[in-house]
């Protein structure tokens, strides 16, 4: 691991959001992880927030339902002002429905992009429907690394948190492709999960990070059925995390990031 444990990238976890197959808050999902029930899978469930105003609530595509509820469940059990946080939102792709629909315009006869499949084609557009529904004005990265995107995503937000000292809400999600863009990019389902970080313990807190590149093998998980989630999901490869602080276990987690190179995150419960 690089760097000193001392000078690496730490924060505070202050809340927590997660929806994905079979998961459907992070209450639920957290005693899915720390082996206290089953895991039963079943498809996900995405419905716009209530915060949108009507018309974006209509117009909002897969992601964006997926973004808006991680994110805003982590601040919600935080207690904490969404309209004021520093956010990073980090997907490997986008939304596929939407790029399958716009593919499917340019192909016919008629080649008319609706303008709002168009503004939701943009890899900010969670985003920006963020900023209506929170009223936020705070700094926003948006970033893509394809499978490597939470990696990427809790990277930033831990840096965020250590030179500015300001909370840091990282979203990453990412929403299945419909053939036959699935059959190049097999993402299965939606998975979206969110942290709350923190330059200051909260209360109440579920730990405390700090993150550095590493060259060790990424962490699989125990149940096979759940590794396969993780495998198959960019999003995903944050579970062997959330195990971890599910089950208040502190050490070190290694997650997938680069070919070259992961993401070692030190765990304190």
């Amino acid at each position: 691991m690089t760097g000193s444990a001392h000078s690496l990238p730490g924060a505070w976890i202050s809340g927590i959001g997660l929806l994905g197959p079979g998961l459907r808050d992070w209450p639920g999902a957290a005693a899915i992880l720390a082996g206290e029930a089953p895991w039963v899978p079943a498809g996900t469930v995405l419905t716009a927030p209530e915060q949108l105003p009507a018309a974006e609530r209509r117009r909002s595509v897969r992601v964006v339902k997926l973004a808006l509820t991680v994110g805003l469940e982590a601040v919600t059990a935080a207690g904490a002002d969404a309209s004021a946080l520093a956010t990073v939102f980090s997907s490997s792709g986008g939304d596929g429905h939407n790029c399958h629909l716009i593919c499917e315009a340019l192909a016919s006869d008629d080649r008319q992009v609706s303008p709002t499949r168009f503004h939701n084609s943009v890899h900010n557009a969670a985003a920006g429907y963020w900023g209506i529904a929170t009223g936020a004005t705070a700094p926003a990265a948006v970033l893509c690394a394809f499978d490597g995107s939470f990696a990427a995503g809790l990277l930033e937000a831990l840096v965020q948190v250590s030179v500015d000292r300001v909370p840091s809400l990282l979203i990453a999600y990412d929403a299945d492709y419909p053939e036959p863009l699935r059959a190049a990019r097999p993402v299965p389902d939606a998975f979206g999960m969110a942290l709350l970080l923190t330059p200051e313990p909260g209360a109440p807190h579920f730990g405390r990070i700090r993150a550095g590149l590493t060259t060790a093998t990424a962490d699989t998980l125990a149940d096979p059925a759940l590794d396969t989630l993780r495998r198959a999901i960019p999003a995903a490869r944050s579970l062997p995390l959330l195990t971890a602080i599910a089950r208040g276990e502190s050490g070190r987690i290694v997650l997938d990031y680069l070919d070259h190179a992961r993401v070692a995150v030190d765990f304190t419960a």
